[in-house]
Order: C-alpha cells, then structure tokens, then sequence
C-alpha cells in the first residue's frame, strides 16, 4: 500500500467513529441496538480500562487493543478512533473552508502544561477522586457534548417538525421529551465544546497534546513506537509545505525532526509533501541522546510542585446552611437527603463514583430521563457523574437499559428480575408537608405509583386516607416522589443508600373465590 493512502484509511476510520458514535449519543428514537454499542465502545481508551478493572472480560480488552497499536503505529487512536479528536478534525476543516486559519507552523511543546494536567490526573486518581479524569477524558467530554448539547437541540428541530407533520396529518414523527438540565450541569459541556472548537480552529491538536491526559500518555508510549514518521535530509527541500499541514506543530523543518510524542499521526505531511521527503518507516534503532535534549529535572521539580495545587479540593462535599424554616410553606423546606441515588447497578456510591467517567451515555439512553447530570450531589470529585433525580422522572420497574450501556462497569449488568430486587435507596415521609394533613385533602398519588406498593394509603381521619411506608419492599425508583404533588421540596422522598441492597420480595394480594351455585342473574 502507497503510503499515501495511509491519510484516506486514517479519516474513513475517523469517520465512522465519529458518525456512529454521534448516532449512539443523540438516539432519541433507540434505533441501534445495544449490541452493535458495544463494539464500537470497545477501543475507548479510558472506558476500557475501567471496565477491565471492575469486570475483566473479552470485552474490556479494548485498551490492551490501543496499547498495542500505538507501540507499533503512534497515536493511531487520537487520530482515528478518538469521536473527540474527529470532532476536532472537523472543526479545523470548516476552519479552513471559512478562511479563519491557512497554515500552521512549528511550536515547542508546551511541557509546562501537558505533564502538569496529566500529573493532577493521576493524583486524583490516587487520593480515589475521578474528578480530574471526568472532566478531561476524550471519550466522556464528547459523549457531554453531544449528550447535553446536540441531542436536545436533534429533539428540538424533531418536535417542531412533528408539530407541523400532525397538521398534514402525518404521523412519521412523534414528540418526544427532553427533560431538564440546570445551568450547572450543562456549563462544563458547553464550556468544553467552546475551547476545543476554540483550540482546534486556531491551534490544531493543542487540545489533544496539552490538556488531554489520555492523548500525552499516548505521546510519552509513541516514543517507542516502532513505526514512526521521518525526514529525509537529502531529499528534503525545506519547502515548508509538510509543517503547514502538520495539525500538531510538531514537524520542525530546521532540523528536520519531528516530535513524535506530539504527532498524532494523521499522515497528511505525507501527502503533502512532493518530494517524498517525509516517510513512516521502521524505528530500527535509537540514536545516542544528545546532552540537549536529555530531560531537564528542574522540570519535574516545577511538576511536582504544581501538582500540590488541586490536592486540597479533593473530598469536599456540598454542605447544607442551617436556616430558619419556622416561617416557610412546608413545601419550601428543602428535604434532608443524605446521599443521592446512584443508578440500579452500581452497587455503592463508591463503585460508581470510582468508575464512572460521566460521559453520560447512560443519560442519553434512559429512556424517562430520570439519570441526570450532577453538580454537587455527589461531592466536586463527582460532578457531571449522572444521579437518579426524581424531580424530572422516575425509574422504570422492568429497565435496565442504563446497566446494558455502560462502558466502564460503573453500572454493572442487571437482569429484569435483579432490578426489581435492586433497593438504590429507601422511601421517607414528612407528615407535615403531606397535603392530606397541611390541606385535609385526598391525595394518594404516590401509593398509586409505586410498582412495590412500599406505600400505602391507610385510614386517617374525616374518611382521608394517608401514605403508610414499608421500606423493605422500596427499590427507590422514585415513582412515588416523581408524583408528589408538594413542590418544590416534596413530601416524600428517596434516601439514597450507600451501597445497594437486596428488597424483599413484593406481597401479591390474593383474591378470594367464591363458588356460586347458581348464576347470580
């Protein structure tokens, strides 16, 4: 194969990638399947190894996959199987189409900031905080972007064209729902989105080879790769043309190097260049290292030090201000939840949030829009990690589809039954805010919804009937404080658990037969 070809093999795996996993975050409709999912989830870096860690299978091998592919090739992942660097691509595309960028030229790598921010990665990581990880995780930053931002506005445009196929009468489109996203939650996607389309418009790859902890670990392993690209010194005319289209600045035609822990391996110096100049051939053998270009430990001294920075935010959590309620409406007094409610199968909020990369594919999949992104429900080292919040929706009795979705065993598989069984967390009533009390009015609608009946109505007084609990049966899928009619703080509430439990099994009520002799009419 021409190595000329290597640039058009490189963008038809980039784009199917990125086209399918596009398809995969705003499926508002479920079209494909969970299976086909899967495999195309298996070479994400990060998920992978995630998953291999919390359940080592075949198919949580994907980063052994990478590892292996970029020890012979470079970077092969960020240029052509990463959807974040695809993104990137395409956005230096239009870039160029518009004029706003021409060329690029050589920079020095910006060391003082890539090994700092992977640094601070690993050092959250080691003091058990996925925060760092989350935030700037490839794989997780595209699935918010698309998850939070490109899926509510596909669901946008399908509902104002359903609107107007119902006046044709046409019924191919439906109306569909998007839940609701607090601007907590959504500033961090469209945040990221700004400054990756920022940097690739004007930087190339800067992203990929300064903040993104994923693609400078790549860089340091490319190292040793066995196949790099090389400039040929007698043919070589200087011209310029191959730096120019060099996305990673990292081709300096001076002295004919290249800095491959930079190159993200996109082959379109080779294409570029005339002369044949630039090649990708075998690494055979090391050159001696020069005392130049040996490692400055004044350096490490300076990463070491900036590392220290973010270590006292990890671990702190949202903390309550003790208020005067006596004067507010009952419905005005925030309820005391503890902890949040993690989705069924994540076994403890540890294991969740330990896993979980937020990338928020289990949200975009949920298909009542219970999962939300997080602000501070879980701590700061959990934000953006999804939590059932039960003010948009609840949790469906017989879905697991969030378990089946899930990259990184942050939600482990559950069988139907094993979710009816599963208790995320455990029903509370407050009284006082019931409006059977507050109002002496009937109610009922959280006995009405819930699938287990862990609440009852039960005689009160004046003929009303009021909710009675049987915790032991609860799951917390939330139904009844979805139906609580007492806003904004409803009367009854799920109380998260730290580690999920076992309910018991539901009473099914027998109806009692009577044999008649004869027929009643």
């Amino acid at each position: 194969m021409r190595q000329k070809h290597l640039r058009i093999l490189r963008i038809i795996i980039s784009v199917f990638f990125l086209v399918f996993m596009s398809a995969l975050f705003v499926d508002y409709r479920e079209f494909i399947p969970v299976s086909y999912a899967k495999w195309v989830l298996y070479p994400q870096l990060i998920p992978s190894v995630i998953s291999f860690i919390t359940l080592p299978a075949a198919l949580a091998t994907g980063f052994l996959l990478i590892l292996i592919l970029t020890f012979l090739f470079g970077r092969v992942y960020c240029s052509a199987i990463c959807p974040l660097g695809a993104l990137q691509d395409v956005y230096a595309f239009l870039s160029k189409k518009f004029r706003i960028i021409k060329r690029y030229k050589f920079k020095k790598a910006l060391d003082y900031l890539r090994y700092p921010f992977l640094g601070l990665t690993v050092v959250f990581l080691l003091f058990g905080s996925m925060l760092v990880l989350n935030l700037l995780d490839p794989y997780s930053s595209f699935g918010r972007i698309f998850s939070d931002l490109a899926r509510p506005g596909v669901v946008t445009v399908n509902n104002l064209l359903a609107a107007q196929l119902e006046k044709m009468e046409v019924y191919f489109l439906f109306r569909v729902d998007m839940g609701l996203f607090t601007w907590q939650t959504i500033f961090i996607p469209i945040f990221t989105a700004v400054l990756i389309i920022w940097l690739s418009v004007y930087f190339g790859r800067l992203y990929c080879n300064t903040v993104c902890p994923v693609g400078t670990t790549l860089g340091l392993l490319s190292r040793l790769s066995l196949f790099r690209i090389k400039m040929d010194r007698l043919s070589c005319t200087r011209c310029g043309k191959c730096a120019f289209v060099c996305k990673s600045n990292c081709i300096d035609i001076k002295n004919f190097k290249v800095d491959f822990s930079r190159c993200v391996a996109c082959y379109n110096c080779i294409t570029a260049c005339e002369y044949n100049a630039i090649k990708y051939e075998p690494a055979y053998a090391r050159k001696p290292v020069n005392a130049e270009l040996s490692a400055d430990r004044s350096k490490r001294n300076f990463i070491g030090k900036s590392l220290l920075l973010g270590m006292a935010l990890t671990g702190l959590k949202q903390k309550s201000t003790a208020q005067d309620h006596d004067n507010l409406p009952p419905g005005d007094i925030p309820n005391n939840r503890q902890h949040p409610v993690s989705p069924p199968g994540s076994v403890s909020l540890k294991h969740f949030t330990d896993r979980c990369t937020a990338c928020h594919l289990c949200v975009t999949s949920c298909p009542t829009g219970v999962l939300q992104p997080s602000f501070l429900e879980y701590g700061i080292s959990g934000i953006m990690q999804p939590h059932m919040d039960y003010s948009v929706e609840y949790c469906n009795y017989e879905c697991t589809i969030c378990s089946q979705v899930c990259p990184t065993g942050a939600i482990m598989p559950l069988t139907v039954d094993d979710k009816k069984l599963t208790q995320t967390g455990v029903v509370h009533l407050i009284l006082d805010k019931c409006i059977v009390v507050t109002d002496n009015t009937a109610c009922g609608s959280c006995s009405e919804h819930c699938p287990t009946q862990a609440v009852r109505m039960v005689p009160f007084q004046n003929g009303l009937t009021i909710p009675e609990l049987n915790e032991t049966v609860c799951i917390g899928c939330g139904a009844c404080e979805y139906a609580c009619p007492v806003r904004p703080y409803t009367a009854i509430y799920v109380e998260g658990n730290p580690i999920h439990q076992v309910a018991e099994q539901p009473q099914t009520e027998s109806l009692e037969y009577r044999e008649h002799e004869d027929f009643p009419f």
